[in-house]
């Protein structure tokens, strides 16, 4: 099938599928004019990585995931071990989303919002203290 059917069926833009082929996650056969030709292997590929990109996975955490889906050897400990990986990474970004919002948050609720210039969000961002 040609990139467009292959997007329709994957879900992704045929300009992540081209990355994705240039960054070696993927390599379609080519038909006989030289086009890109996918198979149904290609897009199952193409749906785990964007299932995996949507869970948070880098293109190298995917390229293991790819690689490990692949290797019928495997054991799911490995498997685990990226997933978990990833769990940790994503605590870790809500602890610190959730310092920014109590941050930015008390900056607001100091802040009178009228028609004075003193604005403590202001203060607060170039670094000062009252």
């Amino acid at each position: 099938m040609n990139i467009g059917t292959a997007s329709e069926k994957s879900g992704l833009p045929p300009k992540t599928i081209r990355y994705y082929e240039d960054i070696g996650l993927l390599s379609p056969g080519r038909a006989g004019n030289g086009y890109r030709d996918y198979s149904v292997a290609d897009v199952h590929r193409l749906r785990f990585l964007q299932r995996s990109r949507g869970l948070g996975f880098s293109v190298e955490e995917c390229r293991q995931l790819l690689s490990l889906y692949g290797d019928t050897h495997r054991e799911s400990a490995e498997v685990k071990a990226i997933a978990e990986s990833k769990l940790v990474e994503i605590d870790r970004k809500i602890a610190e989303l959730l310092e920014l919002k109590a941050t930015l948050g008390h900056l607001v609720e100091a802040c009178h919002g009228d028609h004075r210039p003193e604005c403590p969000i202001l203060d607060g961002l170039a670094g000062h203290h009252h």
